[in-house]
Formats: C-alpha cells, structure tokens, sequence
C-alpha cells in the first residue's frame, strides 16, 4: 500500500483511479498527516502486537495513540459516563426510583422503529423485574404518526398511569405533553435534535437539547435509556431498596442497545462501540427468546454481527411498523413463549417480504423524479407520490441519497393535501437542522430530527418553495460530487489477499457508521473465469489471478446487467484495479478468503 500512495500523496488517489465503472474516485481513507501516519503506525503495529497494514489503517480513520486501547478493547467500565453529565438525568432517576419504590403503573410510549422499540423493551424488562406494572404504547404509523399524540398518552393514564416515558421522541410535542402534564408526570428520553421550547414535564433527558454538555450527542434513544437504567440502580442502592429487593441485570439489556445503536446509524466510536461490542456477545447467547428465533427464522446461523443486525433482523422488526402491525416488533421482543414467538416471527418475516416489493416499486418511479432534480442543479431531492406507502419512503429516500450522493427527502402525498415523510442526508450535511429551520420558516407543518435523519409533513403547494429553502440553507449539497469517493484502506496484490490479513482486520470490528468495514482494492489483476450463480443466476462468481500467477475467489452481487458485471465478464480479459472487502469465511469447519466485489476500474 505504502508504495502505491507515495506517487499520490498530494491528491490521495489510489492507483491512479478518478473515474471507475460506477464514476468513483478512489481516495485513501482519512485525510491526515501520512509521514506522521506512518510513525504512529509503526508504535501501534509494535505496542499492540498488529500487522503493520492494519495499524496504518486505524491511524488513517483517526484513532489517537491514547485510545487505541479502548478502540481495540472497548469496555463500558472504561467508556461508560457518569450518568448525571445528562441534563434532567437525576430528576427522572429519582422520580422513576419513586416508581419502583411505590409499585407505580408506569406507560411508556415509544417509536415504532427499532431504537424506540428496543429502548420501550429496556424500560418493561427492567422496571418490571423492580415490580412496576408497565403499560406499553407503540403508536400506528400511518394513522397516528411520528411522536407523541393525546389521545395514547390519555388512554395510558386511563389504565391509572401515574409516570409517562415517551422514549425516541417527545423533545418537540410541547404541545402534546405539556396539557397532559397536569395529569401524569411525563418524562422524555430522547437523542432527536431540539429548540426552544422544551415541553414542562419531569425531565427531559436528550443530549442534543443545548444546554446539555454531556458530549453524549451521538448516543441512541435505546442507548440513552440504558444509561438511565443505569442512574436509576444508583439511586435504589443508595436507598437501601436492593437490601430487600433483588438487582436487575442491566447487562443482558445490551444486545438491544446493540441492536438499535446500529440500526439507527450511530458512529461505532468510542461508547457506542463499546455498547455494540458488548452487545453482541450477549445476542450471541440468544438469552432473549424474541430475538433467538428471529435470528432462526432468518438464517441467521453464526454469532450475530453489525450485518446481520442492520440488514437482517432490524428491517424484520421495523417492518411491522412500516406496513402492518406496529407492535409486533416490541412483542417479539417482550415474548416469553416460544410457539407465539415463532408465529410473531414468521409474520414479520412475510411482512417484510412484502415491505421490499413496495419498496421496489416505489423506487423506480422515485429515481427518476430524482433523475429530473439532480439535473436541474438541485442540492436536497425532494420526492413525493400519490400512492406511495408512508411506512417506506423513508428506506427509499436512503436508496436515493446513496445513488445520487445528495440529501433526500420523499413523502407521501396524504388525502388531506398533506405530504408527510422521511429523509436521509450525507456525511457533512446537517438534515435535522435544516428541517427544524424550514418548520420554523413556516414551510413544514411538523419536522425534526437529527444530522442523517429526519421526518417531516408539508402543505403539497409548499414544495417549491421548500426545495429553494433547503437548498439555501445547504448550499454545500449541490457541490457534492455526483457520487462519493470510494475511501480505500489497503492496496493489495493477489498474494497478500490472504485468510491471515482477512483475520486480522476483523481485530477493527465492529464495523458501522464512522468505522466502516475496510475496503482494500486489488492491483492489476485479470479475469481468469466468471460464472453466474445462486437464485436467478444474479450473482457473479469471478476467479481473479495477477501476473505472478496469484489467484483469488470474488463474488458480485446483484451482478444483473450492471456495468460491472459486463467488465468482468469481458471475453477480451482487460487489465483492471478491483476494490471490494476482503473477509474470512467459515463452512464446513473450514476456514477460506472470499473477496467481495464493490467497484472495478480500468487499470
């Protein structure tokens, strides 16, 4: 790798790569000091027993000398905060310990997507084990929608709730929870972005509200509600409570954080990499029945990983939300029998099946909307439709954002005139921010959200005048590249490719946001034979060999018709760079090296 960068240390560019077949630039992952990089490599490489590559590649994404312990190890006794850096942490600790201690009915009302699922779950669990009733609310998407709403809220307190947690929303439903204040105490636990105007409650515990200095601002909602749990066993110890009570344990509550941490897209740094790490162990003992046969149910064989949870098991659970059941997925999850655990499995499972065909046809007719925008010099997209199902639009504007390398937003156009839905946003571009600011410019009706995400609703005859606001607002999106740089952390020949250096990046897992998995490109290589496999033959099988002789297995999914796949079906064998993720693989109680294929360029 070092050879390769030296020629382009000023530019960056790997092998030379400006335009692959997808129109990518190729760049060195992190944009740092690369004589120093290499000083720092060399203490980590010796200190901590690495390879010489690998230390370069956590030096590149940023990994300071003082921290590569945690990075390599993280561990909550290490990581874990001091729960009262969180503004209004010790009001709610000490008004749910007040719960516990009277035998209170306790409702929670949570989000229907996987982090207000998971973090509703947390709060039973634990305050059930301590002795509350708790009554739990997850609210339908299509005819309630995002938040909060009264009538939940007034039902809850009808069955003689007397706290409400609202967890992964609330911060904006001033509204909503301050009339009902007078009749519960409430309080929220919630990561989305706020502004003035608090709701009057209990506590407000969100470290993206602006007087909190807790540096927590990366932390979701399920998270935050561990952390809770935590301030909360605090407060019953120093009460004696736990001297005639028995203690929960918080840690088995991990692999929901875990879980939610990675399907809400939040950076797998510091805490947070240790929440999923941590997690992840505990899933893997498949002690929560729920999730043990979700995992059955899906194929999900081997111990759990950031993969499995973001693209198997966390849309299985959100799709009961988005087209059909919104508490199936806190069912599931809360089960204690397994023949109903299994039923409630298997219907996500179809419900999901079905969620991607909406999904599919929804997309075709939003790319080319987005097409039409992103010609016109448009910086944020803005999508609707007349028949678009609202409990999607939100994974189609992340399909959008990802083609086009711009923020998107596609709603739903209502009966009422209404277009409500969801938006997804690019590194760089703050999303939540620039809807809260549109709503406060009077072009949404409701809005929030945080950098990457956001939900809103809007007047149809608005949408001009919000896209010319949004792309005000965001003049660095228009300037975005038509797609984004590929970042590569290793230049490899055929022979370096090996199960060792496979094994060896795995010490950097768990791969996510803000640590994603390593993307190494293979140097002037050629095609020795190619092959069609698997359902509908639209995987490709790709035996790569360089001029030393030096062969290697690839795979390209979704191969179809797609320009990739053509190269790399090309009779005429051209000479090509192949950049892809390097993993070992285990079947059969054999271990082999796989390459899987994510861009080819000419070389």
């Amino acid at each position: 790798m070092d050879a390769t960068l030296s020629q382009n240390r000023e530019t960056s560019v790997v092998l030379g790569v400006t335009s692959s077949v997808s129109n990518r630039r190729w760049v060195v992952r992190g944009a740092v000091d690369y004589p120093q990089a290499d000083r720092t490599a060399e203490i980590f490489a010796q200190h901590y027993g690495l390879s010489r590559m690998v230390a370069r590649m956590m030096v590149l994404r940023g990994v300071a000398p003082d921290r590569a312990q945690d990075y390599l190890e993280p561990k909550l006794q290490n990581l874990l905060p001091d729960p009262s850096c969180l503004m209004d942490m010790d009001k709610a600790a000490l008004r749910i310990a007040r719960a516990v201690q009277n035998g209170e009915i306790v409702g929670v009302f949570g989000d229907y997507d996987v982090d207000g699922t998971c973090a509703s779950v947390i709060l039973a669990d634990v305050l059930e084990s301590l002795g509350c009733t708790v009554l739990t609310y997850i609210p339908d998407r299509i005819a309630e929608g995002y938040g909060p709403n009264r009538a939940a809220l007034e039902k809850l307190i009808a069955q003689s709730a007397s706290l409400l947690i609202c967890v992964d929303c609330g911060t904006a439903a001033a509204d909503v929870l301050n009339p009902v204040a007078n009749h519960a105490d409430i309080i929220v636990i919630d990561h989305h972005k706020s502004e003035d105007g608090l709701p009057a409650i209990t506590a407000v515990v969100n470290p993206n509200r602006p007087e909190c200095t807790s540096g927590l601002s990366s932390l979701c909602a399920a998270a935050l509600t561990f952390v809770t749990m935590v301030a909360l066993r605090r407060v019953l110890r120093q009460a004696g409570w736990f001297s005639t009570h028995s203690e929960p344990d918080l840690m088995r509550q991990l692999d929901l954080v875990a879980l939610a941490t990675i399907c809400d897209v939040m950076p797998l740094q510091g805490l947070n990499r240790a929440f999923v790490t941590q997690g992840l162990k505990i899933m893997a003992l498949r002690h929560r029945l729920g999730l043990s046969v979700l995992m059955e149910t899906a194929g999900i064989t081997k111990a759990p990983d950031a993969f499995s949870c973001g693209f198997v098991l966390g849309p299985r659970i959100n799709a009961g939300g988005r087209i059909a059941e919104a508490t199936l997925g806190l069912d599931l999850l809360r089960c204690q029998d397994e023949p109903l655990a299994q039923q409630i499995a298997l219907k996500l499972d179809a419900v999901n099946r079905r969620r991607q065909s909406v999904e599919t046809a929804i997309l075709e007719q939003a790319m080319s909307y987005a097409a039409e925008q992103k010609k016109a010099g448009r910086g944020v997209l803005v999508l609707s439709g007349k028949e678009w199902s609202i409990g999607v639009v939100g994974i189609v504007a992340g399909r959008i954002k990802e083609h086009f390398n711009r923020p998107t937003l596609v709603g739903a156009e209502q009966d009422d005139g209404l277009i409500k839905g969801s938006g997804r946003s690019v590194v760089g571009v703050d999303l939540g921010s620039a809807i809260i600011a549109a709503r406060q410019a009077g072009l949404l009706k409701t809005g929030g959200g945080h950098a990457m995400a956001a939900g809103f609703s809007f007047e149809k005859e608005k949408l001009a005048a919000l896209q010319d606001f949004l792309d005000a607002y965001c003049p660095q999106a228009a300037q975005l590249p038509d797609t984004a740089d590929l970042c590569i952390d290793a230049v490899l020949c055929v022979a370096g490719a090996t199960i060792e250096f496979a094994q060896q990046m795995t010490i950097m897992a768990p791969f996510g946001a803000s640590n994603p998995e390593p993307l190494v490109a293979l140097s002037s290589v050629t095609v020795l034979r190619s092959e069609r496999i698997g359902r509908e033959s639209r995987t490709l099988r790709v035996f790569l060999q360089d001029e030393n002789g030096g062969r290697l297995k690839t795979l390209l999914f979704r191969a179809d018709e797609t320009p990739l796949a053509q190269i790399l079906e090309d009779t005429t064998r051209p000479l090509l760079h192949v950049a892809g993720y390097l993993r070992a693989e285990n079947w059969n109680d054999r271990t082999d090296v796989t390459f899987f294929i994510q861009d080819v360029a000419y070389a």
